[in-house]
């Protein structure tokens, strides 16, 4: 049975948009990807939010915020990146539970490319164990003898090369490969121009997320610009429709991003962005800082009641 708001308490008073983050939807689970969510458990979580809540694109929801006519419980359903799965694998629930939701693309990606946290792991799990030696790349020795060690080793990785800019990223990446040659790596992790096309046409809203999914404070804010106005301009040739929304690479306030790179959303037309500071947003709430949280649970009663926690948070504090 599923979970009852009124059970768990819904905090009480003004309208609040809860927007969730996820990312791939898996057909089954992988040891090596513990963060993300599987049909069956995603299913079940669709099937709890059309029953308990307002389901909105972000760019509605966002308008609904400004004009002062949020339902009191709405939520958004985001995808970030443009995996494939969201396809293939999410689309069909979202349609059988008549759910739409949004998907922010990074366009460097799409037709057969593979983000760099996805090549570190699957490089990591096609490298022969027990120990990976990485240090003729600058990269460390890392243990990888278990599930358990991979997974230290993927983050480790992880973390080396998030901050770096496109190019230099790249550039250690090929010297990781070259330090430990593997077998070939999938290039079928991102959505085609065709699957994009698709996810449009049914009714699911897509958004920017920049060209290489580069953090904008690592960058000029020349670069920034290019980065979001080239992946906007892609998205747009490619579906023939104005791109609204944005998510912000790794979305952390201050650190991802700043006041300065909201306001060149706005100057370029965009109408609402997205973070990753927790909290839900309110009337009032900057459009340009809406905040989301990632919605861990294994089973949907443990998904409701840390729907209920973040409803509870104050909203994040936008930066300044």
């Amino acid at each position: 049975m599923l979970a009852s708001l009124s059970l768990l308490g819904w905090p009480r008073g003004e309208p609040a948009l809860s927007i969730l983050i996820y990312h791939r939807v898996l057909p089954s689970p992988d040891p090596l990807r513990p963060g993300e969510i599987d049909a069956a458990l995603f299913e079940a979580q669709v099937a709890f939010l059309t029953k308990h809540f307002e389901l909105m694109t972000v760019s509605d929801a966002a308008a609904a915020l400004r004009e002062r006519r949020l339902p009191r419980r709405a939520a958004c359903i985001t995808f970030d990146d443009g995996y494939a799965d969201n396809w293939t694998v999410a689309h069909p629930i979202l349609a059988r539970h008549g759910a739409r939701a949004t998907v922010f693309v990074a366009t460097g990606y799409l037709n057969g490319g593979r983000m760099f946290s996805d090549t570190v792991i699957e490089f990591v799990r096609l490298a022969p164990g027990p120990v990976l030696d990485l240090s003729a790349a600058g990269m460390g020795v890392h243990p990888a003898g278990t599930v358990e060690e991979r997974l230290k080793a993927v983050t480790a990785l992880q973390v080396q090369l998030k901050y770096l800019g496109p190019d230099e990223r790249e550039a250690q990446l090929r010297r990781m490969l070259a330090a430990q040659p593997v077998g070939a790596m999938p290039d079928d992790l991102m959505l085609t121009d065709a699957q994009l096309r698709q996810l449009a046409d049914a009714g699911h809203e897509i958004g920017g997320h920049t060209v290489d999914h580069t953090v904008l404070t690592t960058l000029t804010p020349e670069g920034a610009r290019a980065q979001v106005a080239q992946g906007r301009d892609r998205l747009q040739a490619l579906l023939g429709r104005p791109v609204r929304s944005f998510a912000y690479p790794n979305g952390r306030p201050v650190r991802d991003y700043d006041a300065g790179h909201a306001a060149m959303l706005r100057e370029l037309g965009f109408e609402a962005a997205v973070s990753t500071a927790a909290g839900v947003a309110r009337p009032g709430t900057d459009p340009f800082q809406l905040p989301r949280y990632t919605p861990w649970g294994a089973s949907v009663t443990m998904f409701a009641a840390r729907m209920m926690r973040n409803a509870r948070m104050g909203g994040p504090a936008a930066v300044v």
